[in-house]
Order: C-alpha cells, then sequence, then structure tokens
C-alpha cells in the first residue's frame, strides 16, 4: 500500500524554503540520496519467502520495556516495498515524465518499461530500473506529480526511504517522528497466524514514522510500514508483504 502524502508535488514549491511542514521538501545539502544498489540478476534473487533487506544495526529493537501506543490488539499495520524491473514482465510501454525531482507533469521521455512493472509503481510508489540507459535509477510515481527519474525512492519530504525502517500514518494517529516497534503481530487479514519466521521479523525492527497518508487513506490505528525492495517475481504473493491486524505496538 502506498497512498502517501503528495511527495514531490510541492518540492519545487519548497526550493526557497527551509522546512516545509508537511509538505515535501528537497533533500538537506547535509543528506544526500544515497547510490543506488546494482541491478540483481533473476537467477541470483532471494527466494521468495525470504525477508527483503535487512534492517541497519542501529534500526534493531532495544530489549527495553515497550510503551504500548493506544489499544493492544487495534492496529492494522500494512506494508509497501519497491518493484524491482527484472522481476516483471508485460507490454513495453512508453512512459513520459519528469527526468529530475524537482519538477512535476513533466513530458520528457523517459525510456519504456514493461507494463506489469510499471503497474505495481503505480501501486507502491517506486520501482529499481535494471535495464537501459537509465539502468540503476528509479522509476517513481505520484498521483499529484505523475512520473520521475531519481536516484532514490522517496517519503513525503522528499527524503529516501529506509527498509524495515520508515513507516506511514495520519498525522493525528502517529506523530511524524515517533518511533514504534510491533509488540504483538495479531493475525493476517484472512485471520491466521502469522508465520513465526515473518512475525519475529516484523517485531525485530524499529520503524520511525517520516511519512503521512494523503487524506481519507490512513485511519484510526493505521500504519504504513516499507519492507524494501521485492525480492523476486510474484512477490505480492510473499508472507512478508502482508497486512497484520489487530496487532500490537509499543514506544521504546
Amino acid at each position: 500500500m502506498r497512498p502517501k502524502g503528495p511527495q514531490a508535488a510541492v518540492v519545487t514549491a519548497c526550493l526557497a524554503i527551509a522546512g516545509c511542514g508537511t509538505a515535501s521538501g528537497a533533500p538537506t545539502a547535509n543528506v544526500p540520496p544515497p547510490t543506488a544498489p546494482p541491478a540483481p540478476a533473476a537467477s541470483t534473487a532471494a527466494p521468495l519467502g525470504d525477508a527483503p533487506r535487512a534492517a541497519p544495526p542501529e534500526a534493531t529493537r532495544s530489549d527495553r520495556p515497550l510503551r504500548i501506543l493506544g489499544k493492544r490488539a487495534s492496529w492494522r499495520i500494512t506494508t509497501y516495498y519497491t518493484a524491482v524491473q527484472s522481476f516483471h514482465g508485460g507490454r513495453p510501454t512508453e512512459v513520459r515524465g519528469c527526468p529530475r525531482l524537482h519538477c512535476k507533469w513533466g513530458k520528457t521521455p523517459l525510456g519504456k518499461y514493461p507494463a506489469d512493472f510499471l503497474k505495481v509503481i503505480k501501486m507502491e510508489g517506486s520501482g529499481r530500473i535494471t535495464e537501459g540507459p537509465t539502468r540503476g535509477r528509479y522509476l517513481n510515481w505520484s498521483s499529484t506529480v505523475g512520473w520521475w527519474l531519481d536516484s532514490s525512492t522517496r517519503d513525503s519530504r522528499a527524503r529516501p526511504l529506509r527498509a524495515w525502517s520508515s513507516a506511514a500514518a495520519d498525522r493525528d494517529v502517529l506523530a511524524r517522528g515517533q518511533r514504534f516497534t510491533v509488540a504483538d503481530c495479531g493475525r493476517t487479514a484472512g485471520g491466521r497466524p502469522l508465520p513465526a519466521k515473518v512475525c519475529d521479523r516484523f517485531r525485530s525492527a524499529a520503524w520511525t514514522v517520516t511519512d503521512v497518508f494523503r487524506p481519507g487513506w490512513g485511519g484510526e490505528h493505521h500504519a504504513d510500514v516499507y519492507i524494501g525492495e521485492e525480492t523476486g517475481p510474484g512477490f505480492a504473493r510473499s508472507p512478508y508483504y502482508t497486512t497484520l491486524k489487530g496487532a500490537t505496538i509499543g514506544a521504546p
């Protein structure tokens, strides 16, 4: 799920402003976008059941007691990810948009990409390009900006997303900057317990709210967490691309 805030839609308007509140802003000079990782070969992709990208060491949960946020067993936690071109097929489709971040509704040809890849990007917000002259860059989408090429995925303040760390929520549910961990996974949307390996992965991560939902997409006791790049074809069937229903979260 990726119906976040305006993303790069107001990046252009924020260029001359130091701090844009809840609007998107250009990354600060001392926080450069990360270099895009090499494109993975399909033959070396992680198995479908593997979790995407391990959390950085500093993001792992401490053993301190948690302060429970909201009511126990009341949270719905959804997930979103970054698509990878080499895992998708479909008819090559031309994309026009912005060749850079600070732009909206551009008309520049950005290349041709598999239709299935583009479909996932429109749902999740971003995809890493693995072929052609823009290999290694990201093709991003926002309903208020259109398509654009970038060096990273972005949150609504145009900062790079961090796998197993970045999260989103309505601002009146969890404030931007709020840190939390999953204390109890609850059940899947279908009412089944999560596999122990999957639940342990969510419980071991430390999340920080860096993004906000587009109005009407969030809701009480709802958080959306970023789990990184997909690890193989058919990633939407991965147990890590899931919904935790009736979960419990707490602040460290």
